[in-house]
């Protein structure tokens, strides 16, 4: 049995050796199977890379990849899965934010036939402007996408090699890796516990990335935008046909003097930003469908260090005769 643990790093420089030291304590030491630790680079600017190939020399069993430009932590999570060569793989942030003795948890779960297993943040020791984002963001994605969302989200997760395949196939663009785990459907436990707070570094966790998080769930899991233009169109046309009338009677009856100019301008601007928003969710379903017919990989590897096996070299020649899953470069 081989355990792989995939990290994305993202400007981490000074979490790693700390991260390192932290999972030979707590993991490597008390395991009595196969491990392999992958870390991928996903753009990072500071000397997260230099860091990781120090680590390759206290450790044969490091694998780094270097990504050419920040991907995403998405991108560089399927990176990581398919360099992979464990049985099962642990996704783990590199911050420092998650007790590593839940690996040991998940691999336990996982032995006992669960496909998925999750670590479901219960609580976080964080700001309350960080935790009302996440409530918000999880609460909506139960309501319009994916009712077995957990109500406090995970990032920490461990994946059967079978449904590792599965994710590699699927090859989609714009879209939320844990929102695929979940739609897949395999068996799958939670496991609870509480999120720490950051201590070294800063989060590069920006407001830009969580609206396209957002966006990215809803286009691709839930009808709810779509839906959302129906609704709003539909109230609309009632709105003004109801007017009319009313304005039509009125006029018959000889109360309307002035023609209602205020009127007509507020009317004429709620269907104008009407419009426009639907044309902005159209135009939002038209990109992701270009997106995905441009064939683009999902990542590009620059760099990449790692030391490669008997058995790993017969995995990858099993690979290469097999059909293809995907454009990654």
């Amino acid at each position: 049995m081989k355990i792989s643990i995939v990290i994305p790093v993202y400007y981490n420089e000074d979490n790693l050796r700390l991260l390192y030291e932290d999972i030979r304590k707590k993991f490597i030491a008390v395991i009595d199977c196969d491990y392999e630790i992958v870390m991928v680079n996903d753009g990072s600017k500071d000397k997260s890379y230099d860091v990781m190939k120090e680590l390759t020399a206290l450790d044969s069993n490091i694998k780094i990849v270097s990504l050419s430009r920040n991907f995403g932590s998405h991108a560089a999570i399927l990176c990581g899965l398919e360099k992979c060569t464990g049985d099962c793989a642990v996704i783990k942030a590199a911050d420092l934010q998650e007790p590593t003795e839940l690996i040991l948890e998940m691999v336990e779960s996982w032995k006992r036939g669960n496909n998925v297993v999750l670590a479901v943040r219960q609580g976080r020791e964080e700001k309350f402007n960080q935790r009302l984002f996440a409530n918000m963001y999880y609460w909506m994605v139960r309501k319009t996408a994916l009712a077995n969302m957990p109500k406090g989200g995970f990032d920490v997760y461990l994946l059967d090699r079978k449904v590792i395949r599965v994710l590699l196939a699927l090859d989609e663009r714009n879209s939320a890796l844990t929102g695929q785990i979940l739609w897949s459907g395999f068996k799958t436990e939670q496991i609870p516990y509480v999120r720490l707070a950051r201590e070294i570094g800063t989060s590069k966790w920006t407001l830009r990335k969580k609206i396209r998080l957002v966006s990215d769930t809803l286009f691709s899991f839930s009808t709810f935008p779509i839906t959302l233009v129906s609704i709003v169109g539909t109230i609309s046309i009632v709105g003004a046909v109801i007017w009319g009338i009313i304005v039509f009677i009125f006029k018959l009856m000889g109360m309307i003097q002035v023609n209602g100019w205020t009127t007509l301008f507020i009317f004429n601007l709620f269907s104008f930003g009407v419009i426009m928003m639907t044309l902005g969710i159209l135009g939002g379903y038209l990109w992701r469908t270009f997106d995905a017919s441009r064939n683009r990989p999902t990542y590009i590897i620059e760099n990449e260090n790692q030391i490669v096996g008997k058995e790993e070299k017969e995995r990858q020649s099993d690979e290469d005769n097999a059909e293809p899953h995907g454009p990654r470069i």
